[in-house]
């Protein structure tokens, strides 16, 4: 099962779409989940997501407005569609009756 962080990171690149890289995830990330997220962090997250096969980054081409340099593209796989689904589910069965949870809608099972 994922970690929080790693949860964070794969949602995070699945939002973005085309646009996921490093940078974009982390503002994402700390605008989204309200969570500070060093690049240290994310990219060190990344290597052992892509370990897992979770995750697959390139380098993209590089950018002027980046002073030639190719940002580190990041797509989420198959397994990584998955692991994401099963964590995401596993805290909304968790949470259902807790204080802070809301409530389902009428008629959901």
């Amino acid at each position: 099962m994922l970690g929080e962080f790693e949860y964070l990171i794969i949602t995070a690149a699945a939002n973005l779409g085309n646009e996921a890289y490093g940078a974009a995830m982390r503002e994402t990330i700390e605008t989204t989940a309200g969570r500070a997220c060093s690049l240290g962090a994310l990219y060190t997250t990344l290597d052992r997501l892509e370990a897992k096969g979770l995750v697959e980054t390139w380098m993209g081409e590089p950018t002027q407005q980046r002073g030639g340099r190719a940002r580190r593209m990041v797509r989420v796989t198959g397994i990584g569609a998955a692991a994401a689904r099963e964590f995401y589910e596993a805290v909304t069965r968790m949470s259902q009756g807790a204080a802070w949870a809301t409530p389902p809608p009428e008629g959901a099972a």
